[in-house]
C-alpha cells in the first residue's frame, strides 16, 4: 500500500492545503493529514477545530485519515507505516527550507518526500497570511475551504 502522511500545522487549513491534497490523492491509496503539535507555538485555532476543518472539508474522501503527532515527523511516519511525505511548495523560499528538512529526514530514514508544487490560483495563500486576514477582520473566504469560514 502506498500511504503517504501530509503534516503540518494546518492553522487554518487553506485552499492551497487542499489544492496539492486533491492533487496527491491519485499517487496514493492513502493520504494521512496529520497536525504536527508544537508546545512552543501559538495556534490561532485549537487542534480539535483544525482536526474538524479537515475532516468536514474531506468527509467524502475514503482515501484520507486525518491525525495528529508529537515528536519527529519521520518516526510518525514509521509508527503509522507511511512511505512518502508529502510537501506541497508555492516558491523557491519553501524549497530551500523543505530541501533542508528532506536531507534531515532521509538521514533519518528511508521515507521519500514528495513536493507538489501549487496551482497558480493558490499559491500565494499561506496560513499565516489567512490568520493576519482573520485577526483585521478582512474577508478571507477566498483563500479557505468552507468549513473553515467562520
Amino acid at each position: 500500500m502506498k500511504r503517504a502522511l501530509f503534516p503540518g500545522s494546518f492553522d487554518p487549513l487553506t485552499l492551497g492545503h487542499v489544492d496539492v491534497i486533491n492533487r496527491a490523492l491519485p499517487l496514493f491509496d492513502e493520504l494521512v493529514i496529520a497536525i504536527g503539535i508544537n508546545a512552543n507555538k501559538k495556534y490561532m485555532f485549537s487542534l480539535e477545530q483544525r482536526i474538524e476543518f479537515i475532516q468536514n472539508t474531506f468527509k467524502d474522501e475514503p482515501k484520507i485519515k486525518v491525525d495528529s503527532y508529537q515528536g519527529l515527523t519521520v518516526d510518525f511516519c514509521k509508527k503509522i507505516e507511511a512511505n512518502f511525505i508529502l510537501r506541497g511548495l508555492r516558491n523557491p523560499t519553501d524549497f530551500e527550507f523543505e530541501k533542508t528538512i528532506t536531507q534531515v529526514n532521509r538521514t533519518l530514514s528511508d521515507i521519500e518526500t514528495v513536493f507538489l508544487l501549487t496551482s497558480t490560483e493558490t499559491s500565494f495563500i499561506s496560513s499565516s497570511i489567512v490568520r493576519e486576514v482573520i485577526e483585521f477582520k478582512g474577508d478571507y473566504s477566498k483563500m479557505v475551504p468552507a468549513s473553515v469560514r467562520l
